[in-house]
């Protein structure tokens, strides 16, 4: 009889938890409609109350369990929100709503993925990673949406309209920086964390955060998604999955810390002391997730000589850009005493691609804008400002110069190295500097009348050169249909609708001042390509092939004519 009790108990307040999540998220959305009917700020307060008095029933629910032992951890969870969420019952009511609705909504849904019919949609999204993938991405970014469209997300207090809050979530969360309305002037506090948090978590990686999010809830990884995140990470050997995703927050927390240090002593001498410890810290994590979003209107043009910004930006895209596992390898390979350590081809690949594109970028600019963008600089600002260029073109989309003014020459430049982008594993998007080195060994190889890929030594699979061909031909032809269908819509120039396009596809972020003109179809048509180019094409291929069975019959070869 206690039992039935206390199990219809906990039965009632999970009711009670969706209906107040239902009514918290009307609270937040609906505020002129309830405010017509009623007094929107005893409405707003009574809401909070009901939030803190449901987490304390919550609270004692768990403790009356006979199993309160093992629920520790989430008890002491509820506890500091608890706490949170009464201190934030000072300062305004609304934010308690927004911040107990998170975590109502963070238990809903893991009831819905792990518990919900016996956990057979959570066994449904392990047997297909890649459909995994692109829904996690898919949930982030509508989340994103919804917050970024409540009026205590914009500095006019109004709902920012569906597109743009969408098209701005996208390119948060697929790190690419595009913006259709200024994230300095525009957004409030609250709408820049929520595009920081966006940026974040697209940074680390969706499939990242999902896995560390299964374990952290005591689920069991199926082999197919260990293989996924063995292919994401680039990593040439088996490796220990706590290990891996614990290195992984610890080097971004490391970096991005370091990378806000350095960002502070440059900020601080034109702002006071607490906004520029904010604007660090928000551009670190900008610069090292290659996302380009910045609480400049102008960008970083204002710090064109600063060298402190400039090397202390690059720095972080760079280090964002070659993957967490070259970063991994990197510091096993000079921190390890044992004889014989070397490292990886993987990372000797992306290390040499990388300044081989990194350097030839630079060359190209300083050459290219000598009369453009460029003009009437001296020989140090040039350097810098090619030198800043090619990083940042390389996925991260930061400026210190105009983009606008650049010359054709160095729009070419440009759309070569934002579709090539950064590397396998890393916070960056475009083709990947692996893929374009196998194409490049590829021709190469041909040329020199051998069979097999070879590079230091080691030869390189012919299914990574299959895999680097379908990749490069279905990112060229996204990218080609979108631009054709830009060019059927919006009433721009061909070369600045190709730039734009490029740029969404690389989550590069760059643009030639078009993005916020766009019509409703051209935000959408970006933030597809946004979202595509973040994912990656393979991951459409394998979500498209995944199901299909191969036959048994072997057919007849024969050689057709090439070139």
């Amino acid at each position: 009889m206690n039992k039935n009790l206390k199990s219809n108990g906990l039965k009632y307040i999970e009711i009670f938890a969706y209906i107040l999540a239902f009514w918290s998220f009307a609270v937040l959305f609906f505020e002129s409609i309830i405010s017509f009917y009623l007094d929107f700020k005893v409405v707003e307060s009574l809401t909070a109350l009901a939030n803190i008095l449901f987490l304390v029933l919550t609270i004692l629910g768990r403790f009356a369990q006979s199993d309160a032992g093992k629920q520790r951890k989430i008890i002491i969870f509820d506890v500091v929100m608890l706490m949170l969420g009464s201190l934030l019952f000072i300062y305004q009511a609304k934010f308690v709503i927004f911040f107990l609705l998170i975590r109502q909504t963070y238990f809903i849904l893991t009831f819905l993925i792990f518990r919900a019919f016996e956990g057979r949609f959570y066994k449904l999204l392990t047997d297909n990673p890649p459909i995994t993938l692109m829904l996690s991405f898919l949930g982030v970014i509508l989340t994103g949406t919804a917050l970024l469209m409540l009026p205590a997300a914009s500095v006019e207090n109004k709902v920012t309209p569906f597109i743009d809050a969408l098209f701005t979530s996208t390119s948060a969360t697929c790190v690419t920086g595009l913006i259709v309305v200024d994230t300095a002037k525009y957004f409030t506090i609250f709408g820049q964390v929520v595009i920081l948090l966006l940026i974040q978590i697209g940074g680390l990686g969706i499939m990242t955060i999902s896995t560390a999010f299964a374990l952290i809830m005591g689920q069991r990884l199926t082999l197919k998604l260990e293989n996924v995140m063995h292919s994401m990470m680039g990593e040439a050997q088996s490796f220990d999955i706590f290990a891996l995703l614990r290195n992984i927050v610890l080097v971004t927390l490391i970096i991005e810390s370091i990378g806000a240090l350095v960002l502070y002593f440059s900020f601080v001498q034109v702002t006071e002391p607490l906004r520029a410890f904010y604007f660090a810290i928000f551009h670190s994590v900008s610069a090292f997730c290659n996302a380009g979003f910045s609480l400049y209107s102008q960008g970083l043009v204002p710090f064109i000589d600063n060298v402190n910004i400039n090397l202390g930006i690059t720095a972080l895209i760079i280090l964002g850009g070659i993957g967490f596992a070259v970063i991994i390898d990197l510091y096993h390979y000079f921190t390890a005493r044992e004889k014989g350590k070397r490292l990886t081809l993987h990372t000797k690949m992306v290390l040499v691609t990388t300044a081989a594109l990194l350097i030839g970028g630079m060359i190209a600019y300083f050459i290219s804008e000598y009369n453009y963008s460029m003009r009437g600089f001296g020989v140090s600002r040039r350097l810098l400002a090619s030198w800043f260029q090619s990083v940042t073109t390389r996925t991260a989309g930061f400026n210190t110069i105009d983009v606008s003014l650049l010359g054709s020459g160095s729009v070419l430049v440009s759309l070569i190295l934002m579709f090539i982008g950064a590397s396998p594993g890393s916070t960056g998007g475009g083709i990947k500097t692996t893929t374009f080195a196998v194409l490049i060994l590829s021709v190469t190889s041909m040329l020199r009348g051998r069979k097999d890929l070879t590079l230091m030594n080691r030869k390189i699979s012919l299914s990574n050169a299959r895999e680097a061909t379908s990749l490069v031909t279905l990112a060229l032809s996204i990218v080609l249909l979108i631009v054709f269908m830009l060019m059927m819509t919006q009433h721009f120039s061909f070369e600045k609708i190709a730039f734009e396009a490029v740029s969404a596809f690389g989550t590069v972020g760059l643009s030639m001042g078009i993005t916020a003109d766009l019509d409703a179809i051209g935000k959408l048509l970006i933030t597809l390509l946004m979202y595509i180019g973040r994912i990656g094409p393979l991951t459409l291929i394998y979500a498209l092939s995944i199901s299909k069975r191969q036959g048994n019959v072997e057919l007849a070869e024969e050689k057709i004519a090439i070139g």
